[in-house]
């Protein structure tokens, strides 16, 4: 049997009691000024900007998501570099801004950009199928184990895909893309990871 892609396991989800009483954060703060600019302000300025192949782009504040569809879920996280750790996520389901944008006929991925950079320089970025952004468990998460995401997880935004290993998490997210086809993005391989390194484009668990 081949692999099928963005399979819809696992779904496990955890007790608040689960919860990791360390969660390492892997990557480095973003050094852009914009980041830093809004960060010295938590972040009252943030705009998530929400553009591509759709009929309703937007541009969103942290009070306007938040003042949309909460969902929290405590669960498991995988890093490739072998350690896990469960901690609790709240943010916006994936799901309700697909709703909300619209994408227009033959969009088949989202891209997520961050205000970070990638290891060897450039912007990081990666991207989902759009079977998999809207699976209950993708989140745009400003939440972490009950309190205001921190700078060090990704503050002020960042992706839950817990289907997937967790570089495919996008942290800082400056913006979000819908496209036709990842072969139009950066060097075409659907990720800064998979551009970069030999990284498979499944990453599932």
């Amino acid at each position: 049997m081949g692999y099928v892609r963005d399979r819809p396991e696992p779904q496990a989800e955890f007790r608040r009691e689960d919860i990791s009483p360390f969660f390492r954060a892997n990557g480095k703060l973003p050094t852009c000024e914009e980041w830093k600019v809004l960060a010295e302000n938590d972040f009252r300025d943030y705009r998530l900007k929400v553009y591509g192949l759709v009929e309703n782009p937007v541009e969103l504040s942290l009070d306007d998501l938040r003042a949309m569809v909460n969902k929290t879920q405590i669960t498991l996280h995988h890093c490739i570099q072998g350690w896990s750790g469960i901690a609790a996520w709240g943010g916006l389901p994936l799901a309700e801004l697909v709703k909300l944008v619209r994408p227009k006929p033959g969009v088949t991925a989202v891209v997520f950009y961050s205000f970070g950079e990638g290891m060897e320089g450039g912007q990081f970025y990666d991207s989902l199928s759009m079977q998999n952004a809207v699976r209950p468990q993708t989140l745009l998460a400003y939440d972490m184990n009950f309190e205001t995401l921190n700078h060090l997880h990704g503050a002020s935004l960042r992706l839950r895909v817990e289907n997937k290993l967790g570089f495919k998490m996008v942290k800082w997210i400056q913006g979000i893309e819908f496209v036709e086809n990842v072969k139009t993005v950066y060097m075409g391989e659907g990720g800064y990871n998979e551009d970069h390194e030999y990284f498979g484009e499944l990453a599932n668990i």
